[in-house]
């Protein structure tokens, strides 16, 4: 189940989502080009949950920030930039811009803490924004549960593009998450696998965030108002 857009026009012009899009692919274009030279200082910024739990320092902060910029591949930076093109233009309406901003970079050292609290032991550096939009995802849900989402559904030879609730497509996928993260527990994580505590982390953060943080705008509310 792959969401492609939303019927959820937003109020105002989404600059920071843009922004934070746009970062990231900068940073990603930068990794690809350092890993074929220096691929050390590539790694040297990503998270490892061990190196925190060793002591922590303020260096690890540092990483936490900028390991939310970094991915493993270009499956990875498409898959989160698709979802944050999707759903954070009306969380960052309801929020406002500071707000929002702020939200987005918490929600990922959330998502990071989560990580390193349920693998404190792992070595394997850890990038991407997956943490970060994962609260995007969140508080896209509690905000906007009856959206409307293009879904491409495929189901073995089964293709269909399908208009689902936001609820369902949100739900599911943190549904899923927590399956995924129960069952990996003591498994790989960062770049030999996922980091499922990381989206778990971040979707709760964004759940318990967004009713304090933004006021939904959009068409619903003002049909049934």
């Amino acid at each position: 189940m792959i969401p492609l857009r939303d019927q959820n026009p937003s109020g105002r012009v989404p600059f920071v989502t843009y922004t934070l899009i746009g970062l990231n692919v900068i940073v990603f274009a930068w990794q690809m080009l350092q890993m074929n030279t220096s691929p050390d200082q590539v790694f040297a910024l990503a998270l490892i949950p061990a190196d925190v739990t060793s002591g922590i320092q303020a260096v690890d902060f540092v990483h936490m920030f900028a390991s939310m910029f970094m991915h493993g591949g270009i499956a990875h930076i498409l898959g989160n930039m698709l979802y944050l093109w999707i759903f954070g233009d009306n969380v960052e309406d309801a929020m406002g811009h500071g707000r929002y901003l702020l939200f987005y970079l918490a929600g990922g050292i959330f998502a990071a803490a989560a990580h390193i609290l349920t693998d404190p032991n792992s070595t394997i550096p850890t990038v991407g924004a997956s943490g970060a939009i994962a609260a995007v995802l969140g508080a896209y849900m509690v905000l906007y549960p009856r959206s409307r989402v293009l879904t491409l559904l495929v189901l073995g030879f089964f293709v269909r593009l399908s208009y689902i609730p936001a609820i369902i497509v949100l739900g599911l996928w943190g549904i899923l998450q927590l399956f995924q993260g129960l069952l990996a527990l003591g498994g790989p994580t960062g770049m030999g696998g996922i980091a499922f505590w990381a989206h778990i982390g971040g979707f709760a953060f964004g759940l318990l965030l967004a009713r304090v943080l933004g006021k939904p705008r959009n068409y619903y509310d003002i049909i049934t108002s």
